[in-house]
């Protein structure tokens, strides 16, 4: 496995892989003499798990850590202890057929350590190719745009797109959320079986429940979606109800699920009804679905660059005049606490 991730990324344009080593205690050794700009990080290992080994790095030199993880029950739980001491992203590692990893995952690992090299580390650390590179679909592969929105209502709809360093971002602004607030739908890039234990390990810091979205699931307040790896989830209108569907599809803005996909659904079913935020992260996922949910008056925000671990996908959604307002993530809570306000007084966007 190390052989076969060594000669994926040492193909990469702009990569230099400087070692691979069977264990962290000669890893340390060798990053003595030089210290590398990412790691790639398997979680079992042994004389010390990845865990510790991560929680040493971040406590005494922090650097950018790509997790390479089994697609596994007990994997996924470790991960998420990986992602939240600091790691950056997850690259799945392949229970049997190396071949099979090279020709699906390999463009999955050279974009996870390229977006790990751009990372603001201080943002990582907690607070307590080898093949074709396949076209980028836009969200027309999915659901076509759309010129008219929904009547407006007072049921908000709170909309969230997050990439690199979401993980934690969206960690610190769910805890800060009251147990009653808008119905929240959510992408994170993150591959399938993760976004279970990513939604379960928020729902058990947080007030409000949080959990991996079903199709057919109602949007209601007190309640976070967490679109699963590897489907897209559109938001969907009934009379005056709320639902998520879970679509399987082509990858979207060279992922999926997709930001753009909620993004645009979002914009065509709740329109007015909704506030879009659009957090760290690498790549332009979500900033033309934002943009659809401005045009639909939609009010719409972007966590800032000195609070992002990557400005990527904010930045993209500026560029485009998709964003009403730019906040450090400290202070994105409060905006969809207001949210509830303003479907109750009729607060404009634009005040």
């Amino acid at each position: 496995m190390r052989q076969v991730l060594g000669s994926v990324l040492s193909q990469a344009h702009n990569i230099e892989v400087i070692g691979a080593v069977t264990d962290p205690l000669f890893a340390m050794q060798r990053m003595q003499t030089q210290w590398p700009d990412v790691i790639v990080l398997d979680v079992e290992m042994p004389r010390m798990d990845g865990i510790t080994f991560l929680k040493k790095i971040m406590a005494e030199r922090p650097t950018p850590v790509v997790i390479c993880s089994t697609l596994t029950e007990k994997g996924a739980e470790t991960t998420m202890q990986a992602l939240a001491a600091g790691a950056t992203s997850i690259v799945l590692k392949p229970k049997m057929g190396l071949k099979r990893f090279v020709e699906e995952a390999a463009n999955d690992l050279i974009n996870a350590v390229k977006a790990a090299a751009q990372a603001n580390v201080r943002r990582l650390v907690p607070a307590a190719s080898a093949s074709a590179v396949p076209p980028k679909l836009s969200a027309d592969a999915i659901l076509p745009a759309s010129s008219q929105a929904m009547a407006e209502t007072t049921e908000r709809i709170v909309a969230i797109g997050t990439s690199t360093g979401g993980t934690q971002a969206l960690e610190i602004v769910l805890k800060s959320l009251p147990r009653v607030c808008p119905g929240i739908v959510i992408v994170q890039h993150m591959p399938e079986k993760f976004t279970e234990a990513f939604a379960n390990r928020l729902n058990g810091l947080c007030k409000l429940e949080v959990r991996e979205a079903r199709s057919g699931d109602r949007v209601i307040p007190g309640l976070a979606l967490i679109a699963p790896g590897g489907r897209h989830m559109l938001l969907k209108r009934s009379g005056a109800q709320y639902h998520v569907d879970i679509v399987d599809g082509p990858l979207v803005s060279r992922h999926r699920p997709s930001v753009d996909v909620l993004f645009r659904s979002v914009a065509k079913s709740a329109g007015k009804n909704a506030l879009g935020i659009i957090m760290t992260g690498m790549g332009d996922d979500g900033a033309h679905g934002l943009k659809e949910m401005h045009d639909m008056g939609a009010r719409t925000l972007a966590q800032d660059e000195a609070s992002c671990v990557v400005y990527g996908m904010p930045k993209e959604a500026v560029k485009l005049g998709a964003v009403d307002r730019v906040l450090p993530l400290g202070d994105i809570h409060q905006e969809i606490v207001n949210s509830i306000q303003s479907s109750i007084y009729g607060t404009s966007r634009r005040t």
